[in-house]
C-alpha cells in the first residue's frame, strides 16, 4: 500500500498548528445576540415562582424564556427532561431560564435579576439511597412518560429506570463445582468529559422557516432529527452545520444545548442567538459520565477454571435517562469479560439519582464493567496463587464457546484472546516479573486486563460519502462525519486516495458538516467511523472508477476492462502511454452503506 500505513500528514494539521482552525466556540458575530443561562442552586426543589420581570427591563435584554415557554420534553429513550426545568429541578445546575441580550456580559447580569422561589425537597444523593424503599422519587410522573425505547421498562413509584437480566446455565451446579469463591466491589463516581471546546451552538430561524444551527456535536443530524420531532418542524426545514470540534468522547452525542439555542432564537423573532456553556457551566449543568457500583462474584476451582459468575451493577443515570440504560444494558451483555463461563446470573440496574444527568462517554459503560471483573481477576489468581496472565489463558473465549448472551463466538466477531495473550506475553517480556527496576532507577509496572465490546449502534445506522471529480483529475471528499479530533477525515481520505492510486494530496476534503450538503451519517461515535464511512468511501470509489472508465472507453475505443485508472488519469492496461490525462468529464456518485 502506498497510501496507508505510511507516516502521512493530516488534513487539517496546519490549520490547528497556526491557529487558523475555526471552532463553532470562534463564531462571533456583528448582528449575533447573546444568551446565558440561570441554573438551579438546589439539587431538587420544586419552583414556586419565577419574576423575570426585572430581567425584562435589564439593558440590552432581549427575551427571557422559561420552562413555560415551550414547554416540551425530550429524551432518545425515555422522554423525561425539559429542556428548561418546569415545576421542579432535579439537579444542581439544571437551567431554569435562558436570557437572551446584545453581549453576553448584559444577559449574565439579567439573569442575576431573576428571582425564583424554590421549595427544597429531599435529595436522592447515591445509588443506595435511589433504591431504598423510603426514596424520595426524583419523577413522581415516571409511569406516564413516552419511551421511544420499548425495551426500556422503567418502574412506576419507584426511581428504577430499568433492569437487565442476563442469565445462562445452571448457577446452583456452578457453584457446586467451585472450589474457590471470590467476591470484589468496585465504585466509579460520575465525571466529565473534559473536552477542550466547551458545548456551544448558534440558531436562527430564516425568513422561510428554515432553522439553521451551527453547533459543536458529534450527531449534526441527531441534532435535525431531534428538534423536527420536539418542535413539530419538517425535517427538511433544519439544517444543521458544524464545523472542526474541539473533543467530545461522547459528550456531545446527546441534543443539549441546541434545544435552547432554538427556543432562544424563536423567542426574539429568529434571530441569530448564540449560547455557550462556560468551563463550570459545562460540567454542572451539561450531562457527564455514568456513576457505577458493581459486585462480581466469581467461582473457580483450584486450577482457575471459572465455573461461575455472578454480577450485579448499578448505574448511576442522575436526573435524567438519555442513554444511561443503554449503557447499564451494554455493561450486563458484555460482563463477562472475553471469558468462556457456563453459568452466568447478571443484573444490571439503571437508576435516578438528584446528580447531573449522563450520557454516553468513552467505552460506552463497558470499561466500568471490564474494571469490575478484571479486579475480580485479579483477586483470584491472588487467591489461586496462579500467574494473571494464565489464569485469563485459561478461560479466554474461543471458537464455538458462547458468551453470556449465548451468542456463538466465531474468529470474525472475537478473534482469538488465547493468541493475543500468548504474544503479549512475549512482547512485554512477563516472565521477568511485573515490576522491574530500569538501570536509571526508574520503576516499570505491568498490568494485564482483557477487554471486550459490543457494539450498540442500531442495526440501520448508515454512511454516505459524496465524490466529485475536478477537471484536474483531483477529487473533493464531503461525508457527515465531524471531525472531533481524531483525524477520521485524514483516515478516509488516505483510504480513498489508495483505493484511487492517487496522491492523498489529490483528495480535498469538506473538512465541516453541513446536512444540506453532507450525505447522512448517523453519529461520531462507538469507534465506528473509519469503519462505516470507509467502507462507504470505498463503494463510492469503484462507482466513480467504473464511471471513468465507462466514459473513457468511448473516447480511446476500447472496452472499459482494458483500461486502469491511477494517478489521476484512465490509460489502457496494455498501452500506458495512450490514455486520458484529464477526465472526461466532471462525475458525481453518491453511495449510501
Amino acid at each position: 500500500m502506498s497510501q496507508i500505513g505510511v507516516d502521512t500528514v493530516r488534513k487539517d494539521a496546519w490549520d490547528k498548528v497556526t491557529g487558523a482552525a475555526k471552532y463553532n466556540s470562534d463564531r462571533i458575530e456583528p448582528d449575533m445576540l447573546n444568551a446565558r443561562v440561570l441554573t438551579s442552586p438546589y439539587a431538587h426543589a420544586l419552583i414556586r415562582s419565577i419574576d423575570t420581570s426585572k430581567a425584562l427591563e435589564s439593558d440590552g435584554v432581549q427575551a427571557v424564556i422559561t420552562g413555560e415557554y415551550l414547554p416540551v420534553l425530550t429524551g432518545s429513550i425515555i422522554e423525561d427532561r425539559p429542556p428548561i426545568a418546569r415545576d421542579r429541578v432535579r439537579y444542581f445546575g439544571e437551567p431554569v431560564a435562558v436570557v437572551v441580550a446584545h453581549s453576553e456580559q448584559e444577559a449574565m447580569r439579567a439573569t442575576k435579576l431573576i428571582r425564583v422561589d424554590y421549595e427544597p425537597l429531599p435529595v436522592v444523593n447515591s445509588i443506595k439511597q435511589s433504591i431504598s424503599s423510603q426514596a424520595p422519587l426524583v419523577h413522581e410522573n415516571l409511569g406516564k412518560y413516552f419511551c421511544p425505547d420499548t425495551t426500556v421498562q422503567p418502574k412506576t413509584g419507584s426511581n428504577l429506570l430499568d433492569h437487565v437480566k442476563i442469565r445462562k446455565g445452571d448457577m446452583n451446579r456452578g457453584w457446586e463445582e467451585s472450589d474457590i469463591v471470590i467476591e470484589s466491589k468496585a465504585y466509579l463516581p460520575q465525571s466529565d468529559h473534559m473536552a477542550m471546546e466547551t458545548r456551544n451552538s448558534v440558531a436562527e430561524i430564516l425568513p422561510d422557516g428554515s432553522v439553521v444551527i451551527s453547533t459543536s456535536t458529534q450527531a449534526p443530524f441527531a441534532v435535525k432529527e431531534e428538534i423536527s420531532k420536539v418542535f413539530g418542524i419538517p425535517e427538511g426545514n433544519i439544517i444543521a452545520k458544524v464545523p472542526l470540534v474541539g473533543g467530545a468522547f461522547g459528550g456531545k452525542a446527546t441534543v443539549d444545548l441546541e434545544f435552547l439555542a432554538y427556543m432562544s432564537s424563536r423567542a426574539v423573532g429568529g434571530k441569530k442567538v448564540r449560547i455557550a456553556n462556560s468551563r463550570e457551566d459545562d460540567m454542572v449543568s451539561s450531562p457527564c459520565k455514568i456513576g457505577t457500583e458493581s459486585t462480581v462474584k466469581i467461582g473457580a476451582t483450584n486450577d482457575g477454571i471459572i465455573k461461575a459468575l455472578e454480577a450485579t451493577y448499578f448505574v448511576d443515570c442522575g436526573a435524567y435517562a438519555d442513554t444511561g440504560p443503554r449503557m447499564a444494558k451494554a455493561m450486563a451483555s458484555d460482563g463477562t469479560g472475553p471469558y468462556n463461563i457456563e453459568n452466568v446470573h447478571i443484573d444490571s440496574y439503571s437508576v435516578y439519582t438528584n446528580h447531573p444527568y449522563v450520557t454516553s462517554y468513552r467505552g460506552f459503560g463497558h470499561t466500568a464493567a471490564v474494571f469490575a471483573m478484571e479486579r475480580a481477576m485479579y483477586k483470584l489468581a491472588e487467591a489461586l496463587n496462579i500467574d494473571p496472565l494464565g489464569v485469563r489463558a485459561i478461560n479466554a473465549i474461543s471458537e464455538g464457546d458462547t458468551s453470556g448472551t449465548q451468542a456463538k463466538i466465531t474468529l470474525s466477531n472475537t478473534g482469538n484472546l488465547g493468541e493475543c495473550i500468548t504474544r503479549l506475553k512475549q512482547s512485554i517480556n512477563w516472565e521477568e516479573g511485573n515490576r522491574v527496576i530500569e538501570p536509571n532507577g526508574l520503576i516499570r509496572a505491568k498490568g494485564i486486563s482483557c477487554f471486550w465490546k459490543t457494539s450498540s449502534s442500531p442495526v440501520n445506522a448508515a454512511s454516505g460519502v459524496l465524490l466529485t471529480l475536478n477537471s484536474d483529475g483531483s477529487i473533493n471528499l464531503n461525508f457527515g462525519a465531524p471531525e472531533i479530533g481524531p483525524g477520521m477525515k485524514t483516515t478516509i481520505a488516505q483510504i480513498l486516495a489508495e483505493k484511487m492510486k492517487m496522491d492523498i494530496d489529490s483528495i480535498h476534503v469538506f473538512m465541516g458538516v453541513d446536512t444540506q450538503l453532507s450525505p447522512k451519517h448517523w453519529k461520531t461515535v462507538a469507534s465506528m467511523t473509519t469503519f462505516m464511512v470507509g467502507n462507504a468511501v470505498m463503494q463510492a470509489a469503484e462507482d466513480l472508477i467504473r464511471q471513468l472508465k465507462s466514459a473513457a472507453a468511448t473516447t480511446l475505443l476500447c472496452t472499459p476492462n482494458d483500461l486502469e485508472v491511477k494517478g489521476q488519469r484512465v490509460y489502457l492496461k496494455d498501452d500506458p502511454e495512450k490514455g486520458i490525462e484529464d477526465p472526461p468529464r466532471i462525475l458525481v456518485t453518491l453511495v449510501m452503506s
